[in-house]
């Protein structure tokens, strides 16, 4: 099989494991439906925690507040947010909402919920192997790197190396929440700059800005286009 075909079969593959997952419901404690971004296959992939009630009710990820801040993030690096849901496959740990915690805030998935979701986005994994993996949050970066301090992983690069043998950039940020004040405070404000220059100059992220980019020229030439048929005939 050439690399037209197989990525071609992987596509296939990744849209009939999100048309798979649309239908768990093996956690009793999680509400959903479960969530996922679009199938794109894509060099880039980000893993978010898990959706809050408003991504239940979109069908979509980081689709309100912890959201906006997300793709604020992301637009000076050159893909806004319609650009990025387009081209970056958006994975979380945990694909439902786990419900609100008594004491204030969402419920942080359990073990047993995280080992239950593990298959999907390890699957997803799988699939892409991605040039570049973000994972956002604690419970994210946890997946992928050692515990430790986020002020320990973030505004680094890491590399996560698979049981299959390939490797990805892991790139970690911190979570967007509007309750959580580490990316506005030193040393997070700083950390996250670094963690977002990273990105930027990653040649896989780089090369999603420039497909972005060409489509938008695209986008643009085809009214001009359009208008001059409309004079000439």
């Amino acid at each position: 099989m050439n690399t037209t075909q197989d990525t071609a079969a992987r596509s296939q593959a990744l849209k009939a494991l999100h048309a798979r997952l649309e239908s768990c419901c093996l956690c009793p404690r999680m509400q959903g439906p479960a969530v996922h971004g679009e199938s794109v296959f894509s060099p880039v992939m980000l893993i978010g925690q898990a959706p809050g009630a408003r991504e239940i009710s979109e069908r979509r990820p980081f689709c309100w507040t912890a959201g906006k801040t997300l793709f604020k993030w992301f637009a000076p690096l050159g893909l806004d947010e319609r650009a990025f849901r387009a081209r970056v496959l958006m994975s979380a740990v945990c694909r439902c909402f786990p419900g609100k915690n008594p004491r204030g805030g969402d419920r942080l998935p359990d073990d047993e919920e995280v080992a239950h979701c593990q298959r999907w986005w390890l699957s997803e994994l799988e699939l892409l192997r991605p040039r570049l993996i973000l994972p956002v949050g604690r419970l994210a970066i946890a997946q992928l790197l050692p515990a430790a301090r986020l002020s320990e992983r973030i505004g680094r690069q890491w590399v996560y190396r698979a049981p299959q043998g390939w490797n990805a950039d892991v790139i970690p940020l911190p979570h967007p929440s509007g309750a959580s004040t580490w990316f506005k405070m030193e040393p997070g404000q700083t950390l996250l700059q670094q963690a977002l220059a990273l990105i930027a100059a990653h040649p896989a992220w780089q090369a999603l800005v420039a497909e972005a980019a060409q489509d938008a020229q695209g986008d643009l030439a085809q009214p001009h286009a359009a208008a001059s048929a409309r004079i000439s005939n």
